[in-house]
């Protein structure tokens, strides 16, 4: 499997997932999104919605999207389960991820495109200037909702480091660099955030 990988939050996911998993890609390829490669030729008739990353399967086939990566990896390495070792941990995995999802990856991550990575990002996707200020709120709103759910536990899913903290400690940690940190009074979030940046896999 080669996984097609670049700076940024979303490569950054999948490096620790397979960090975590003990799994090792047996091929790396950089692309520099700098340039915008991602979003020209050859890159994207391997992967017309230029996203990073991608794997390219031995056969060929493309796999992209950061979640459905880690979902394969999960599949082709099972231990240690960062999904789920059954179906009811694995519905409780990816509920957990759709929340941080929505309620603070998606809208951390327009906020910054649509304002400090605006000229980035404004001739390669539409963009929504107006909206930035709003997203990033919505985000920190999402933090402090996360912050009572954490109360008295570790990680994300209760009792279990999963694909929902590798998830979000890859945006957080983007977010923090970019003026979106987590909210000074989420002390719960905080915690969890530097017990997740203590992980080896946090490095990759």
């Amino acid at each position: 499997m080669k996984l097609y990988d670049s700076i940024g939050p979303n490569p950054k996911m999948v490096r620790m997932f397979a960090a975590e998993k003990g799994f090792t890609f047996k091929q790396v390829d950089k692309v520099d999104i700098m340039k915008g490669e991602n979003r020209q030729a050859p890159y994207l008739a391997k992967n017309p919605a230029g996203g990073m990353p991608a794997v390219e399967l031995d056969g060929g086939k493309i796999i992209a999207e950061t979640i459905a990566i880690c979902e394969l990896i999960e599949e082709t390495k099972p231990q240690p389960a960062l999904i789920g070792a059954n179906p009811t941990e694995r519905a409780e995995t990816r509920m957990w991820v759709r929340r941080v999802e929505w309620k603070i990856i998606q809208p951390l991550t327009d906020g910054f495109r649509f304002a400090e990575g605006l000229p980035l990002f404004k001739t390669r996707m539409y963009t929504a200037p107006e909206a930035a200020p709003s997203l990033k709120a919505i985000a920190q709103e999402g933090y402090k909702w996360l912050d009572a759910q954490l109360a008295g536990r570790d990680t994300i899913v209760p009792s279990r480091f999963s694909l929902a903290d590798v998830a979000l400690y890859a945006l957080a940690e983007f977010g923090s660099s970019v003026g979106q940190t987590i909210p000074a009074e989420c002390k719960n979030v905080q915690r969890w955030y530097e017990a997740t940046k203590a992980r080896q896999s946090a490095k990759a």
